[in-house]
Formats: C-alpha cells, structure tokens, sequence
C-alpha cells in the first residue's frame, strides 16, 4: 500500500484544524449572545424541516451525526426547556417521535440571527463565491465513498 503524499496529509490535517477552529469560533459567537450550542440548533433545524416538525429519534441522530447517547440527553435538556416534545409514535408504542415546540422554532430562528452573522464573518468574508463554490464541490468529492 501507498503511503499518502505530502499535500494529501497536509489537506487532511489543514482540513481538521480548519474544522475545529470555525466550529470553536462559531460556538464562541452563539455563546457570548447567550445562546445555547450548535447541536441545539442543528436538532431545532432539523426537527423543523420534518414532516410536520417531527422526527424519530433515529431520524435525527442520522441527520445530525450524534451519538445516541448524546443525542439522548440533549433531547431531555431540550424538552425540559420546552424547546420539544416527544410523543407517540402512530401505531407502535415502542417507538417516539420528536416534535419541536413553538418556542424551538423561535429560538432556532434567533440563533440562525447570529450563526448565519458569523458564517458570513468567518467564510464568506474570506472566500469568492467562485472559491465557495468549489471548496463546497472539493468537499462533497471526498464525502463520496
């Protein structure tokens, strides 16, 4: 087998580090606005775009990339701040399905405030939107087995 070349360990590492620090950055912002993390936004966006604003837990846990012990938690976090619900799931007594609450949905919408500011400060200040493009197209190849 083949060792990796140098620019393709150097994009590997430069692709991590790059990751980390604008998520750090981005989670900086939503937090000196007094807002919670980015995987309660990424569960409250999430549960909206559902049918009806509901999800299996499953369903989230494959839309957000959680663990689901994590995401578990999270859920209860979430539903004790009445953010969401569970409920039911028609016809299996088994199963739940998350619903996101009216309040969810305004504070998904007051974060997207201040996360869609910061993505504008931290990649769209900084990138064309010819290069935009073509990182978006470079990083959909390599997420393609």
């Amino acid at each position: 087998m083949q060792e990796p070349s140098a620019a393709v360990i150097k994009a590997w590492g430069r692709l991590i580090r790059t990751q980390r620090a604008l998520v750090g950055r981005i989670e900086a912002e939503l937090k000196s606005a007094g807002f919670p993390t980015l995987h309660w936004y990424d569960v409250l966006l999430e549960l909206k775009r559902g049918p009806e604003g509901r999800l299996t837990p499953r369903e989230i846990e494959e839309a957000v990339l959680f663990e689901q012990y994590n995401l578990s938690r999270l859920l209860d976090r979430m539903e004790a701040e009445g953010l969401v619900r569970r409920i039911p799931y028609p016809g299996d007594k088994r199963r739940q399905l998350v619903e996101i609450t009216q309040e969810g949905r305004a504070l998904q919408w007051r974060m997207w405030g201040v996360y869609s500011a910061a993505i504008n400060r931290f990649i769209a200040a900084k990138l064309t939107e010819k290069e935009a493009g073509q990182l978006a197209t470079l990083l959909l190849k390599l997420m393609q087995d």
